[in-house]
């Protein structure tokens, strides 16, 4: 996405500047929470991240910019004020990482070293997040993505104030409870999790931010259609919930197994492998995907951009 002509340097309806301890890196610090590089509620202008949202207020943009010292934070829109409240933990400044014991593990006491700043994120926006998590269910992540971007594009709003050509903010859960069905298989949308996002939207009232983790999960789970995979990729990112676990992940075990055995495991074995750091096993899946992804032998599928189904 590019910048439009207008006020790309414009103070916000509302703005401020978030200290942080360290320095940190509002690209990298939000980067789980965006979905691909094409997702068009995030887009990334002359160093400054924006991100188009939306909260029980109303719609919102945000920009963040990193300063000496901090981030600098404005936002437009009804919902400027409730996204700006969000920022710190958006920025993972409210990742708590006590009791974490990195050492237990050779591969994961190196990880935490290399990546010593890494932070889990609070994106804040449950229901944008549920649709996302369902939209990736037993598909390839390009599928889903592409998807994403289709739908967004075709039935989200611009975002408010002087954001980046393009920027969208993703439709609210009544619009997504109404699309029909062939807008779905339009995005390559299968009736399953179609009729998933369906089920959420009638419910979305009840998954609310202020949850704490395993309720939001245990709400999520008497959807059908949504099981521990998908609660747990919705708590992780929209709560930052630091022991998160995504049972069922095509790609999760095998990486787990390999990088602290040097084999493959299923998802007991996973869950065994992570027992020594309960409480803190979504920060290990974190760590063990930056720092051994791209080293780890390729298991799962892979895939096309989601086409029309016929």
């Amino acid at each position: 996405m590019t910048a439009p002509p207008r006020a790309p340097h414009a103070t916000g309806d509302v703005g401020t500047v978030v200290a942080c301890p360290g320095h940190v890196d509002p690209r990298r610090t939000v980067g789980r929470l965006r979905r691909g590089a094409g997702d068009p509620t995030w887009a990334t202008v002359d160093g400054a991240v924006w991100h188009a949202t939306r909260r029980a207020s109303g719609p919102a943009t945000l920009r963040l910019t990193g300063v000496p010292g901090g981030v600098r934070a404005d936002a437009w829109g009804p919902g400027a004020a409730d996204v700006l409240a969000d920022v710190p933990g958006l920025l993972g400044l409210l990742d708590d990482p006590t009791g974490f014991a990195a050492h237990l593990h050779p591969a994961v006491a190196r990880a935490h070293r290399t990546h010593a700043s890494l932070r889990l994120a609070r994106g804040g926006d449950v229901w944008s997040t549920v649709v996302t998590s369902v939209l990736e269910q037993r598909v390839v992540g390009t599928d889903a993505k592409a998807s994403w971007r289709r739908l967004v594009a075709r039935h989200g709003d611009p975002a408010p104030g002087p954001a980046p050509a393009g920027l969208r903010v993703a439709p609210p859960p009544a619009a997504w409870g109404a699309l029909p069905v062939w807008e779905w298989r339009q995005a390559g949308v299968d009736a399953h999790r179609a009729d998933a996002v369906r089920r959420a939207a009638a419910v979305a009232h009840r998954l609310t931010p202020d949850l704490a983790p395993a309720e939001l999960a245990r709400r999520l789970q008497t959807v059908p259609g949504i099981g521990p995979w998908t609660a747990a990729e919705v708590t992780s990112r929209a709560l930052g919930d630091p022991d998160a676990v995504q049972v069922g992940d095509a790609h999760l075990p095998h990486l787990v197994g390999w990088a602290l055995t040097g084999r493959r495991a299923d998802d007991a074995g996973m869950l065994h492998l992570l027992a020594p750091w309960a409480g803190h096993r979504q920060r290990v899946l974190v760590l063990l995907e930056v720092a051994y992804r791209g080293a780890m032998p390729a298991y799962g599928p892979r895939g096309r951009r989601a086409l029309p189904m016929r």
